[in-house]
């Protein structure tokens, strides 16, 4: 049965199938098979960090190869770190090779990658502390161009600025952001980061990132828009470290974000599968425990959750991509917030998410060319595999990408 609630999500597209002379494969059977999502299906990529750098006979490498291959099951988009303060510890001194390594590894195996953050007041290089303002903001801003244009063309994507609401009032530590956000203010900051990211990459998708839902983030992207600031796609983070947030609560978020007609993309999210942490933690990063297990009967709540957050952001129209945290347990607060456990065992999470996206939300079916060899195809939007005997051929599904299409066997 059809799910009209994803109507948006699917196109058709007329094909005719030509064989190497350029005839048409008349009265063929065709096998359709789906490669590739358009909607980006993400989670955070930072194991492809270690594994892409691991020395050969490292003894690591075995269990990275091993936990890899169970993100790639799943995800067709990732997220590699860029904290200042651990990207370049010394000043002019960038990981870039590192994490270039992780960028090109990801994308040869036909996944999307995000870099987050470039600036935020929470891991920043510490080494800022000695300069002024003015050097603060000049030192940000060519550290945004220096990383967009070494990366261009293996990340073209990029979380510009994370957490503004709380940025110029942010107070657990002194540091460089903070001190020039509270200077120029917010949307002034925000538009000279931009700015510098659109210089560097015009291409690249730029986003602002937030964990604040309330008024304050809808008043924050209501004033960029009004000073002329193009945000490409609006991040939103759900931690739910503390229990899950429901449907009423996602569904609320989307009604209120949707009114700004930009792409919405959750960018950072969690859903334990061991104890809740306790309400009245208002800090996530105040919670330190030194074991934190995940549990059977969590587990199969995380995979129920999971699913319901993840049909309701699939169905929305406005919602271009998600993004699982944590691939494994014990990452960010030692939390059980991976689809995976410690030991790279699969939790009900991620079967779940599994059926969904290489599942019941992916095309693969048979068909028969006509007399002229065309064809119709109808799927979810993405990338496209067709066999005719022995011959192949790739195509997409895209939205708006409707005119008929000529599709030449291979050799």
């Amino acid at each position: 049965m059809s799910d009209d609630r994803l109507a948006h999500r699917k196109s058709s597209r007329r094909l005719r199938i030509l064989y190497p002379n350029g005839s048409p494969a008349a009265n063929q059977p065709i096998d359709i098979r789906q490669t590739r999502h358009a909607f980006l299906f993400g989670c955070g990529a930072f194991d492809a960090v270690a594994l892409a750098n691991a020395a050969p006979g490292d003894p690591a490498r075995d269990m990275l190869e091993d936990r890899l291959s169970k993100w790639l099951e799943i995800f067709n988009y990732g997220t590699l770190p860029f904290y200042w303060g651990r990207f370049e510890p010394e000043q002019g001194n960038p990981h870039t090779d590192e994490i270039l390594r992780a960028a090109r590894w990801l994308n040869a195996r036909g996944v999307a990658v995000k870099g987050h953050p470039l600036c935020w007041h929470t891991v920043s290089a510490p080494w800022l502390l000695e300069r002024s303002n003015a050097e603060i903001l000049d030192l940000q801003l060519a550290r945004i161009r220096r990383d967009v244009a070494d990366f261009a063309g293996e990340i073209d994507m990029w979380d510009v600025i994370n957490e503004v609401v709380i940025m110029p009032i942010f107070d657990k530590y002194d540091n460089g952001i903070t001190r020039i956000c509270k200077e120029l203010h917010r949307v002034p900051l925000i538009k000279e980061v931009f700015a510098a990211a659109r210089e560097a990459n015009p291409r690249a998708t730029l986003l602002l990132n937030d964990f604040n839902t309330s008024i304050d983030y809808e008043i924050l992207i209501d004033g960029c828009l009004a000073a002329g600031v193009q945000i490409d796609a609006i991040g939103i983070q759900s931690h739910q470290h503390q229990g899950y947030w429901g449907a009423d609560k996602l569904h609320a978020v989307l009604e209120r974000f949707s009114s700004f007609k930009l792409p919405i993309h959750f960018t950072e999210n969690t859903i334990i599968s061991g104890a809740i942490m306790p309400a009245h933690i208002e800090d996530l990063n105040d919670y330190q425990v030194e074991d934190w297990p995940t549990t059977p009967e969590g587990e199969d709540r995380q995979a129920r959750e999971l699913s319901d957050m993840i049909n309701i952001l699939f169905a929305h129209p406005l919602v271009e991509a998600f993004t699982i945290w944590d691939h494994a347990d014990g990452k960010w607060l030692n939390a059980p917030s991976g689809i995976i456990r410690r030991d790279n065992t699969e939790k009900p999470a991620h079967y779940a998410m599994r059926e969904l996206v290489k599942g019941a939300w992916s095309t693969h079916e048979s068909a028969h060319t006509d007399s002229n060899g065309e064809l119709t195809v109808s799927g979810f939007q993405g990338d496209y595999m067709i066999s005719c005997g022995d011959r192949t051929a790739g195509f997409s599904l895209r939205k708006g990408e409707l005119e008929p299409l000529d599709v030449g066997l291979s050799e």
